[in-house]
């Protein structure tokens, strides 16, 4: 009886633990993933382009899908500048326009568009709608294309002020692209449709993360950008139809499993795909990730299910808003509460016209200025200013330090800077200093009329590099081709000088006395010096002088044997 109760016990084991070795989830449709958030990356481009009247020229591609009962938006273009907007869709859509007069709005003939207010800006013209032919159309007509900007489902569209164009190429060559790169404009646009479970954990500090993504066969996105946004350790598996790619352009932290390549534009590399699943069915997947990475439960589980053939992935938890929203609760009479719908943005420039925006990687050397634009959005008809309250600076690294950031306001007009408030920064104060990666934080308010209160804080990162100053060396003098001509010359004159005096000196005197030729060459038998001795003699001597030397010298030279004879 008792083997029994035991094997009973051992079966009722085995059970929950293969039950719980298999834990899954059936995904539901949803608009707010906390895990992952997906953007389009439809087909578009940016030029430099620009006409000789100074007009820009740009192309909106708008889409609804899937299409609703409510396809309309909103285009603000109060503060624009100069250009002819080319609007083209496949769809019924209502668009409410707010333009000035310096914007042209150009729509197909018999197109299902319909505008309201600025009739008079309206034109129609009878253009091709596809992408390529369209892009020829406004070439020939407009001379160029400044961009080309495909939209999915808008909720509304407005221009920031800021000049349209991109440095690099006049040409317009279609491709897939972010849309919220450009910086001339904001897009709202409905949240992606998504399918997405997750598994609630007990501790979640306890295992690593674990998130699973799904194409299924019938979707139609091909090539997924995935940008890793968190600091933990985590685990991703990657599964998709038959020839999709997968790229990471931070794969810091991850650990990869996929049924397809993996691509690590950062390094580069690519990873080969490291299991075999052609089942596209989510509890399939889901059991197949687990298997793969030998646990027994996941974070979360993701099906993507979009028309755009390409698009990015933020994969990292939404908690910030929460936070911020905790943070600006607080309100006082004499102020309003800063909603935490209006994110802040702080773009840098390092010129004082606030065209061309400074890359997060790139470094300013501590000697020059740099300028700041704080920008929101604005909140239905209420438009609410930002003042700047502080700013410092925090290095990043194990011994933080923190420094105040005094700063300079920098005017803008109002059409220009509706939304958005421009400082500037000395970074001399940082000059001294070793660390060179910094936080550049501003606090702000948040003022309508004369009424302000707490509008957060808004963070950028900043890298500094000390200009270049070369180490103290000796003065060395620099000898060039004259100076050294010159010090030839004057060699050779001294010597010249030299050899002179020597030779005046022999003329006049002989041999100097200090050396005694006539000495020692008596005591050196056979020196020929002795022989070409000049010897003191009379101007005139006698023949039997002379007969006295001849003979004197004779005997000298005679050998020992006539000597003897």
């Amino acid at each position: 009886m008792e083997g029994h109760i035991a094997l009973v016990v051992l079966l009722l084991c085995t059970t929950v633990s293969v039950s719980a070795s298999s834990q899954t989830c059936s995904p539901q449709n949803t608009t707010d993933n906390p895990w992952v958030q997906v953007r389009d990356m439809p087909i578009g481009c940016w030029t430099s382009f620009l006409r000789e009247d100074k007009a820009e020229v740009h192309i909106l591609n708008v889409h609804f899908k899937p299409r609703t009962t409510t396809d309309m938006f909103n285009l603000n273009m109060t503060t624009a500048r100069p250009m002819h907007l080319i609007l083209t869709t496949q769809n019924e859509c209502y668009v409410a326009n707010n333009i000035n007069q310096d914007v042209k709005i150009y729509i197909k003939n018999g197109s299902s568009v319909s505008l309201f207010g600025s009739p008079e800006s309206v034109h129609k013209q009878d253009f091709p709608t596809e992408n390529e032919e369209l892009v020829k159309w406004a070439t020939q007509k407009f001379g160029g294309v400044t961009s080309f900007t495909t939209v999915q489902n808008p909720r509304s569209i407005s221009c920031t002020g800021r000049e349209g164009t991109k440095l690099g190429s006049s040409d317009c060559t279609l491709e897939n692209e972010d849309p919220s790169i450009k910086h001339f404009m904001e897009l709202a646009t409905a949240p992606a449709s998504l399918k997405s479970c997750s598994i609630q954990h007990s501790n979640p500090n306890e295992e690593m993360e674990l998130h699973i993504i799904n194409i299924p066969e019938k979707a139609s996105t091909r090539n997924v950008s995935i940008h890793v946004d968190t600091e933990k350790i985590i685990r991703v598996f990657l599964r998709g139809p038959q020839g999709t790619t997968w790229s990471f352009p931070n794969p810091r932290h991850t650990k990869f499993g996929s049924n397809n390549e993996i691509t690590l534009t950062g390094i580069p590399h690519r990873l080969p795909p490291s299991v075999t699943l052609h089942s596209d069915n989510a509890e399939d997947v889901q059991k197949k990730a687990l298997e793969y990475f030998k646990v027994n439960t996941f974070t979360s589980y993701t099906e993507i299910s979009l028309e755009s053939s390409m698009v990015s992935l933020v994969l990292g938890k939404k908690d910030r808003a929460s936070a911020l929203e905790t943070e600006q609760e607080t309100s006082t009479t004499n102020s309003i509460s800063a909603p935490h719908q209006m994110p802040l943005l702080m773009q840098l420039y390092t010129s004082p016209d606030y065209r061309f925006p400074l890359d997060p990687n790139t470094k300013v050397q501590s000697d020059k200025r740099i300028y700041a634009e704080i920008s929101g959005h604005t909140l239905g008809e209420l438009v609410l200013t930002i003042k700047v309250i502080r700013c410092l600076v925090r290095s990043k690294g194990s011994c933080p330090l923190e420094k105040e950031m005094p700063f300079i306001p920098e005017a803008c007009p109002s059409n220009v800077c509706p939304d958005s408030t421009r400082v500037s920064f000395s970074l001399n104060q940082l000059q001294e200093l070793a660390s060179t990666t910094w936080d550049l934080e501003c606090t702000v308010d948040l003022c309508y009329s004369q009424v302000c209160g707490d509008g957060g804080r808004v963070k950028r990162n900043l890298e500094v590099t000390q200009p270049y100053t070369p180490s103290p060396t000796p003065p060395c003098v620099d000898f060039g081709l004259p100076a050294v001509l010159c010090i030839a010359f004057g060699g050779f004159l001294i010597g010249v000088l030299l050899i002179g005096a020597l030779w005046f000196i022999k003329i006049k005197t002989g041999y100097p006395t200090g050396l005694d030729m006539s000495s020692t060459a008596a005591n050196l038998s056979g020196c020929p010096c002795s022989v070409t001795k000049r010897q003191p003699v009379s101007t005139n001597p006698s023949p039997s002088e002379n007969s006295s030397a001849n003979a004197s010298i004779g005997s000298t030279q005679s050998t020992p044997t006539s000597s003897m004879a």
